[in-house]
């Protein structure tokens, strides 16, 4: 059975091309749920109007659907709480110049 840390490590394949970061550094993922074979998680994107919305989504669902083990995936988009710059990754954050 895949592990929720596996599949938070996959998700980093999947890339905000408007920062060059990935989703999972910029603080996009709320939340990771795996029961048995099923995965199911809860992300936001940094803006409500963000174009690509739809690719970030899809590669999310897309890298977890190629694990092995992962039958189903479930790619929630949420809006609660909204995302800002302070949900970054600390060490990302240093390596942008944000304090």
């Amino acid at each position: 059975m895949v592990t929720q840390q596996e599949v938070m490590k996959a998700l980093e394949a999947v890339i905000d091309p408007e920062l060059g970061l990935n989703i999972v550094e910029m603080g996009l993922v709320y939340g990771v749920k795996v029961e048995n074979d099923q995965v199911h998680v809860s992300m936001t994107l940094s803006a409500r109007a963000c174009p690509l919305h739809g690719s970030m989504l899809s590669g999310a669902e897309n890298v977890i659907k190629r694990m092995d083990g992962v039958k189903a995936v479930v790619v929630e988009l949420v809006w609660d709480p909204p995302w800002t710059p302070d949900m970054i990754a600390p060490e990302t954050r240093k390596r942008m110049g944000f304090r």
